[in-house]
């Protein structure tokens, strides 16, 4: 064999090698994206690893015809995977869900408080990243390249490939394919359809609700005069009110003051499990749930779980729900562009002086944009807080409440006060030792110092929630008093309860999952009200629940939330229940919903 024949052979088997390595590294690099999380050999479905291994495979021939050499196109794979894995490993850690596309929205609230976090990587994280910064040195070995074609060669076959993704990015969007192909489609539990689907298929098959379609049987002249019906009596009522309800009122008829109390992750944890502790975090609590004069307590059903607050005062403040949204999407950044009516919208047309007010950066989920939409004429923010008590990092409740005092004391007494006050003080994360506060609650067999410490601020919270009450009981003026949380913290402090249990967060049942959603609640007012326990509601009917408890009439969404209320008296993202008291979701019950999910799309988008 001729010297140019040995080379022409070498030159077409060292081409062919370069070409297989570049076949299969994206196979290792989707594998290596989802061991930052969890196996995919054991927890993805067989058919969604082929999928995914071909959503890379497209990526990496994308970046190889416009950069013309392979080893750029296999080193940007490797990094994007690198970094999108290791991101989406701590959303995990500190939120319990991973990465959706609208986060990408978030990443101003994200930044704001990172550094309250902790962000040592566990063995997991160091041992993948290594392995993929040796991918990346390693595919210095491939040589074969095209930049020598002409770009626009290269760019038109690349367009051809893009074009291919879209289709496919489509096709994995499709409800039939998704069906087809034993794809997990449900939104409301991320966490499993990441783990079954993988990552890059779920994050693609997300993508679909970046945008919100019309509910099935949509009508919107339809939806638009039955709205236009409830604001035409929302007015009329307002009026009425607004001349029958002035300072000429007497003590007994006055519209009460306010207080909406949304405690950042405040909880009790043993909705989880049983566990002993050395003394009781939340005695206080406890003590208005066994029963309390003027008091209403019960479970409150949220939507979210480890974070997302701006969710939980969504469903709130406008009686909306997140079960007709994407898991994951913040309304308050993707979807209200403009004034929509709300509770302190409702309020302020009825006299009373509104105040959004939280603790923390003003941007934080876009707040300081919302609040005004909301209907909150006053609003007050971290820079609003001066000289005030820290725990750890953040305002404590205490400030807060001495703020709403004040505000309360400072106001005019023919105005009642509404104001909703979104706390800080327990914010995650709960790892790291501070001068300010040394935790004294203590788990007997889970000796985890971010547990003590959660328990310690949950006690701290109680404390301060009870002095807060006294105040007001020894005031004549009426006052309302709402306290919930807006969430459960993240899995690194439900773990060990639900170890303690003989249960693991990875394996989690359908029922033992919703647990992880459940706050508590109370409604305490300085006048008479029936007093009740065990009254468990979800977030969204909790509003109607404060105006039936104020005495003032449930108008609009509201007026309609208390007929739906008798036909499913629990609706969230996790979970419906109905009046027979099956214990099912917004997918299966969606024709009893339809009407619901109709209002709230016309009042978000079209209104």
């Amino acid at each position: 064999m001729k010297v140019s024949d040995r080379m022409k052979d070498r030159k077409w088997i060292r081409g062919a090698i370069d070409i297989g390595i570049f076949l299969l590294v994206p196979v290792i690099c989707f594998f290596l994206m989802e061991f930052y999380t969890h196996n995919p050999f054991e927890e993805v479905r067989p058919i969604a690893k082929w999928l995914n291994i071909f959503l890379f495979e497209l990526i990496a021939w994308i970046i190889f015809l416009i950069s013309g050499s392979i080893k750029i196109a296999l080193r940007s794979e490797l990094g994007i995977a690198m970094v999108f894995g290791l991101a989406n490993a701590y959303v995990v850690r500190f939120r319990t869900n991973p990465i959706v596309p609208w986060d990408l929205l978030s990443w101003k609230t994200a930044a704001s408080v990172a550094s309250n976090y902790d962000f040592t990587p566990d063995t997991r994280m160091v041992l993948v990243t290594i392995l993929f910064l040796l991918l990346m040195v390693a595919v210095s070995v491939v040589k074969l390249k095209f930049t020598s074609l002409e770009l626009w060669k290269r760019i038109v076959p690349a367009l051809g490939v893009i074009m291919v993704l879209v289709f496919f990015a489509g096709r994995l969007q499709d409800e039939e394919y998704q069906t087809s192909h034993k794809l997990y489609p449900f939104l409301f539990t991320p966490v499993y359809m990441t783990d079954v689907n993988g990552i890059a298929v779920t994050f693609t098959m997300n993508l679909a609700y970046m945008s919100i379609d019309k509910p099935e049987g949509y009508d919107g002249e339809e939806m638009a005069a039955l709205y236009e019906d409830f604001v035409a009596e929302e007015n009329s009522v307002s009026e009425n009110d607004s001349a029958s309800q002035g300072s000429t009122l007497s003590e007994e008829d006055s519209l009460p003051n306010m207080i909406v109390i949304m405690n950042e992750a405040f909880s009790d944890l043993a909705a989880l499990g049983e566990f002993e502790s050395n003394e009781d975090y939340m005695p206080f609590i406890h003590s208005l749930q066994d029963g309390a004069e003027n008091t209403i307590t019960g479970t409150l059903n949220v939507s979210v779980c480890g974070g997302n607050t701006a969710n939980s005062e969504f469903e709130f403040l406008t009686g909306s729900s997140m079960a007709f949204l994407p898991q994951g999407s913040i309304p308050y950044q993707q979807y209200i562009k403009g004034e929509i009516d709300a509770l302190p919208s409702y309020l302020a047309s009825l006299g009373y002086k509104t105040v959004g007010m939280h603790p923390y950066g003003a941007s934080g989920w876009e707040r300081d944009e919302v609040y005004p939409w909301l209907g909150f004429e006053e609003t007050m923010f971290l820079a609003d807080f001066v000289g005030e008590n820290y725990i750890r990092k953040y305002v404590s409740d205490k400030s807060c409440y001495d703020e709403i005092i004040s505000l309360y004391e400072e106001k005019n007494e023919a105005e009642p006060l509404f104001v909703f006050n979104v706390t800080m003080q327990n914010h995650g994360a709960y790892g790291d030792a501070y001068d300010n506060f040394t935790p004294d609650i203590s788990v007997e067999g889970a000796d985890i110092f971010s547990l003590e410490q959660y328990l310690s601020l949950m006690k701290v919270s109680d404390a301060a929630f009870e002095e807060f009450i006294n105040y007001f009981a020894q005031e004549e003026e009426k006052t309302l008093v709402v306290f919930f949380g807006d969430h459960q913290p993240n899995d690194t402090i439900a773990s060990p309860i639900l170890k303690l249990n003989g249960k693991s967060v990875k394996n989690l049942s359908e029922e033992e999952l919703k647990l992880r959603y459940e706050v508590p609640y109370v409604i305490w007012a300085n006048y008479d009200i029936a007093e009740a326990q065990n009254e468990d509601t979800s977030l969204n009917y909790l509003g109607a629940h404060v105006l039936e408890q104020a005495g003032i009439e449930r108008i609009g969404m509201w007026a309609y939330l208390e007929e739906l209320e008798e036909e499913y008296p629990v609706i969230s993202s996790m979970r419906v229940i109905t009046s027979e008291g099956a214990d099912t979701n917004a997918t299966v019950e969606n024709e009893g919903l339809q009407l619901y999910q109709s209002l709230q799309y016309y009042m978000l988008f079209e209104k």
